[in-house]
């Protein structure tokens, strides 16, 4: 098959490989050659008339577009604006039938459960960078038995910041405090910072002094001994700890795509929905972030939402996004990236629709602010930009144990939380082995989706009982945190 019709109100067919000039392709003649990703009229759009994909607008006609032709960014354009109206139309589809899973992972004395158990050096300041990386490659000795690792997440932050800058920093790096695949951490700091011992202690709330600890660089004569210590005990703390078999129910899985293509909404993101809809359905819970790009697609997540409260926050998440934007001076729907358009995306709702894609058809149970823990199983939504780095930090941050990150280009980036790379298209699997754990460019080849997703929670339950994803294996691990305002 040269080009699918995703839904049976599309005007335009996505190429699921290259289509040449003077091929015929679902009853139409291509007029030029079509890319792989890329959109081929399936009739005579007129100027002016909404482009159909998914069953829904992703934009409108610049021009003619004769049946055959290549429909995209010369000829297609946004019909997105910075102001919508919504309603609430509840809809609800049926949950699959999955037999019971479970994984092996370990059990925190909170109750909570873990898929790795790390050692994690936490700086409050971006000073101490260098001091957190040094203790890092100098107590590697300390991974052994069941710890699975020593990191430490550099950043630039937590000094030089006001208002609510200054509160998501201390916010987002608490949050990772509590991460449940941290077996230990120890919080770094300097002494002389904005964010001190005393905020971040106040913002962590309760902690067990055997699983955090803290040091201020400047109250100790050889920071280095001093770190090498607490991290001793740390890790004769984690130590103890031990795989169990554990229910699929106690899993968090965050999802995320970056770097996306043609073939994004077709393969990749809507493999990674079926999953969501199993692990839902098991009683677990799954997270959907990236508020810019559910513009122009947001209506499909505001009709799961179980009920008028949700989506009430829903809608103000989103709006609250639109604001930041103009509040900046700039429009909504500058989006797609350069490489989004070169594999096939041509319109922000374009690449919506096929993000959204990721949050399968189950029902919408919360609507979280930026680094704000998971606390109700099944769908959340998460606040949150697209950037990568960003968005992948705020999932660990609210408590996801692993990450599903669909790419068309391919990325190699990782976060705190095990990151699993999932190809679109068979071709970047095969050329990147390296970066992509799961390839759902099968599907493209003639896969059942369902199949797919089955074949995904395999995968995730192997990831969760110890599997090494490709960025633990290369070591990448990074954080970014969301920033806003002024820096001193």
């Amino acid at each position: 098959m040269k080009a699918i019709r995703i839904h049976p109100d599309d005007n335009v067919a996505v190429a699921l490989e290259d289509i040449r000039k003077g091929e015929d392709v679902l009853s139409v003649t291509a007029a030029e050659d079509v890319a792989r990703g890329h959109k081929i009229a399936l009739r005579n759009i007129r100027e002016g008339e909404a482009v159909v994909k998914y069953g829904n607008p992703i934009g409108l006609a610049k021009a003619d577009i004769p049946a055959g032709a290549w429909a995209h960014v010369h000829n297609v354009r946004t019909g997105l604006s910075e102001s919508a109206d919504y309603s609430y139309d509840h809809k609800v589809y049926d949950k699959p039938v999955v037999t019971p899973k479970t994984f092996r992972g370990y059990r925190r004395e909170d109750g909570r459960a873990a898929v790795r158990n790390e050692l994690w050096i936490i700086p409050t300041v971006g000073c101490v960078n260098s001091i957190a990386a040094r203790l890092v490659q100098e107590n590697q000795h300390l991974v052994k038995g069941s710890i699975d690792g020593l990191y430490t997440f550099a950043h630039p932050y937590g000094c030089s910041q006001m208002g609510d800058d200054h509160a998501q920093t201390r916010k987002l790096l608490a949050a990772l405090c509590r991460h449940p695949n941290a077996g230990g951490v120890l919080v770094l700091s300097l002494g002389c910072e904005n964010l001190t011992q005393e905020q971040f202690k106040a913002e962590l709330g309760e902690w067990d002094d055997r699983r955090v600890k803290f040091l201020v660089c400047q109250q100790v004569e050889d920071e280095f001994e001093a770190g090498a210590k607490l991290l001793e005990e740390l890790a004769d703390y984690a130590g103890q700890f031990k795989r169990e078999t554990l229910p699929a129910s106690e899993l968090v899985v965050g999802m995320k795509c970056g770097g996306s293509d043609g073939l994004s909404g077709i393969t990749a993101n809507p493999t990674v929905g079926r999953f969501s809809d199993r692990l839902t359905a098991l009683g677990g819970t799954t997270i959907l972030t990236e508020v810019p790009e559910m513009f122009g697609a947001e209506n499909i997540l505001f009709s799961r939402c179980e009920n008028e409260e949700v989506f009430n926050k829903a809608v103000k998440m989103v709006n609250a996004f639109k604001d930041y934007f103009v509040s900046h001076g700039q429009v909504v729907y500058e989006n797609p990236s350069p490489g989004n358009k070169a594999g096939g995306i041509t319109t922000l709702e374009d690449k919506s629709c096929g993000c959204v894609q990721k949050g399968g058809s189950a029902q919408v149970v919360d609507v979280l602010e930026y680094a704000e823990p998971v606390t109700k199983k099944g769908l959340n939504l998460l606040s949150g930009p697209g950037n990568d780095l960003v968005s992948a930090t705020d999932l660990t941050a609210a408590g996801a144990h692993i990450i599903l990150f669909t790419t068309g280009r391919g990325t190699p980036f990782g976060a705190p939380a095990p990151t699993v790379k999932i190809s679109t298209n068979t071709a970047l699997y095969e050329k990147k082995g390296n970066w992509i754990d799961f390839n759902a460019g099968t599907v493209a080849q003639g896969e059942d989706l369902d199949q797919a997703g089955d074949r995904l929670l395999d995968f995730v339950l192997e990831t969760a009982s110890g599997r090494r994803t490709k960025t633990e294996e290369r070591g990448a691990r990074e954080i970014a945190i969301f920033k806003d305002g002024v820096t001193l």
